[in-house]
């Protein structure tokens, strides 16, 4: 890993990254998507902010993308109590999809900058399904995509504060399995 220079700029980012981080960690306390949405979008906010500072163009990308799959949600779950609207159909999922891959092209910088958009995929997969606990199921894989892209852009909270959480959520599932909770979910 390469040395972190520890200037005023590097510091700023760690301190909203942990910020960040507890607004991610209280999500999956949240027992609707709405409030799950909600906190997402103000955490992306912060989020995309530390990349800025970090200057991780592809995590800024994923984070633009992010707000916009975010706000579409909010609003089509306001909009309509309708299983079928656009907010939950295969045509949003698949114009996310296409929005990813249309900003991370400009914004490539080798493999491991992938890392923070098949993250952000999975993550949109997770919240554009209804349930919470898909949420939380896929908040370990998206968490060891995020840990790698944090070593990537040498983010120490980032990695340290990922660890952290993706911990939790496996102590988190372990519990909802032990309560009979994870099997009534499917």
């Amino acid at each position: 890993m390469p040395t972190i220079d520890w200037n005023f700029t590097y510091i700023i980012s760690q301190v909203i990254t942990a910020i960040f981080y507890g607004l991610l960690t209280w999500s999956y306390f949240l027992k609707t998507k709405k409030s799950i949405i909600i906190v997402g979008t103000i955490s992306v906010l912060l989020n995309a902010v530390v990349f800025i500072l970090l200057g991780a163009w592809t995590g800024l990308a994923m984070c633009i993308v992010a707000l916009v799959r975010n706000l579409v949600c909010y609003l089509a779950d306001n909009k309509s109590h309708d299983k079928k609207h656009f907010g939950t159909s295969w045509l949003f999922f698949i114009i996310i999809l296409l929005a990813i891959i249309t900003v991370t092209i400009p914004t490539y910088d080798g493999f491991l900058s992938l890392m923070s958009v098949f993250a952000t995929t999975l993550y949109s997969y997770s919240i554009w399904q209804k349930k919470p606990i898909v949420y939380k199921l896929c908040g370990v894989p998206v968490g060891i995509l995020w840990i790698i892209y944090n070593i990537y852009i040498v983010s120490l909270f980032g990695i340290v504060l990922e660890s952290g959480l993706t911990v939790f959520v496996l102590v988190s599932l372990a519990i909802e399995q032990k309560n009979g909770r994870l099997n009534q979910a499917h």
